[in-house]
């Protein structure tokens, strides 16, 4: 069957919500710090004491992650790659004897397998020194600003704990910036990182069973929703490896010994994916093209538009943000007004699913618990 970064996109959530449930823990941490002894006249004179109490328990948190994540990634990567090949032996199933049993050999996968999820855990490395550092920073700008703000009359010390604590679990650890230069959150960060992976293990498991069946070109689906980055390529032929560049071949009918077929090659795969093809929430997919048999297929109906899938992504971030300040909620009053703000975007979801016809993914509307 043809094969899409949508293949493993779940291998990515289930990474992501690691991370998501570090944070929530981290947060609790920090609200729980805040809130011991706050009506104490000492009260800044304990929050300063205990900072390295609550860094401690930070580091401890992030160590679990750490090593959790990075067995997460390595497993991930395989999966997709095996996925990635079974696709192909699925797809390759109905050729010629000799083609087939070359699609069922298998392809060595562990160098590729380590090659790519080494690169993952390295890119994503930094995010683990950046959640120490930002937390720690949050703690102190917290207790700065509780400790200054009755002096002025503005606040009482638990309202400005928490006015400081909300800017935090409103927007989470942050300030990751990819190679386009565009900022995300820690849990977008890590998921968009492993997206991009595990659908290049996918991808290449999948090319890589074409090649040993002799399968050297593959086109490129319709897609409803698709970006601009995407939209040149939709229903191209693409070369599986090879030069970069559009050009004309005659390529040996797929079934008809002798009979040669004009083919038009938009490119390789590597040049597409470069201009933006496979993007990590692409929903286009790539098959075995066959000269002379494979057509173009047809481009499945709309369930809105591309801006309606960015839209329901800003809604699933307002709904995980809010969730989380109901978690970091110093009292029920805040958590109450918190969880109506979840409501209230909830229902802008279900209005825009039951509008367009987008399906409705629950799951990224969840804070994951911590394990």
């Amino acid at each position: 069957m043809p094969v899409s970064p949508a293949l493993a996109e779940d291998l990515a959530a289930a990474v992501a919500d690691l991370y998501e449930a570090a944070q929530g823990t981290i947060i609790e941490r920090i609200r729980d710090a805040l809130a011991a002894d706050i009506d104490s006249p000492l009260w800044l004179e304990l929050k300063a004491a205990s900072i390295g109490d609550l860094q401690a328990a930070v580091q401890a948190v992030i160590d679990a992650l750490q090593l959790e994540a990075s067995g997460a990634m390595q497993q991930a990567v395989a999966e997709a790659y095996e996925r990635g090949q079974q696709a192909a032996v699925a797809e390759l199933g109905a050729l010629a004897a000799g083609q087939a049993a070359a699609a069922t050999s298998a392809v060595p996968a562990a160098a590729a397998v380590d090659r790519l999820a080494n690169a993952l855990i390295a890119d994503t490395g930094p995010v683990h020194m950046r959640i120490l550092r930002q937390t720690m920073d949050v703690y102190r700008e917290v207790i700065a600003h509780a400790s200054s703000a009755p002096l002025l009359g503005a606040q009482t010390r638990r309202q400005a704990a928490q006015t400081a604590l909300d800017r935090f679990t409103a927007r989470g650890v942050t300030g990751f910036i990819d190679r386009a230069g565009r900022s995300w959150d820690m849990r977008s960060y890590v998921e968009m990182a492993t997206r991009s992976t595990v659908g290049r293990a996918a991808i290449e498991a999948h090319t890589d069973r074409l090649g040993a069946a002799g399968i050297e070109l593959v086109m490129v689906s319709d897609s409803p929703e698709e970006c601009p980055l995407c939209r040149p390529w939709e229903g191209k032929i693409l070369s599986r490896a090879g030069a970069p560049g559009a050009r004309t071949i005659e390529a040996e009918h797929a079934t008809e010994d002798e009979q040669m077929v004009s083919v038009d090659i938009a490119g390789s795969l590597d040049e597409a994916r470069a201009a933006g093809l496979l993007h990590p929430n692409c929903r286009h997919d790539v098959r075995a093209y066959l000269p002379g048999l494979t057509k173009r297929p047809p481009k499945p109906p709309g369930r809105g538009t591309y801006e309606d899938t960015q839209r329901q992504r800003y809604y699933e971030r307002q709904i995980r943000r809010w969730k989380r300040e109901a978690a970091g909620a110093m009292d029920e009053q805040k958590a109450t007004a918190a969880r109506t703000k979840v409501r209230a975007y909830q229902a802008r979801i279900r209005d825009l699913v039951d509008e367009t016809g987008l399906p409705r993914k629950s799951r990224r509307e969840q804070l994951t618990a911590a394990r």
